[in-house]
């Protein structure tokens, strides 16, 4: 494993930490104007429906992978811009 790699492991979980915060918080504002409802439903909520829960849980997880991917993407970029190599 290059050192570069095993120095940006902290740096990577730090920002991947930071990125799940800030896509829960884009997920929550997303939720209350898609559906008008200040919490998503929960998969367990009985008095929800499948389409309901199904559309929840697709949306969220769009949202994470696309803040994911921009977070570990301006990480990796910013990374190169200081050391001059890449981190992965």
């Amino acid at each position: 494993m290059k050192g570069s790699k095993i120095a940006y492991k902290p740096v990577g979980m730090a920002v991947g930490a930071l990125g799940g915060v800030l896509a829960g918080a884009v997920f929550k504002q997303a939720w209350k104007r898609l559906a008008h409802e200040d919490d998503a439903p929960d998969a367990t909520d009985e008095f929800r429906s499948w389409r309901e829960i199904l559309l929840a849980a697709v949306v969220q997880g769009a949202i994470f992978a696309g803040v994911k991917a921009a977070v570990d993407r301006g990480g990796a970029t910013a990374v190169r811009r200081l050391t001059g190599t890449w981190p992965g």
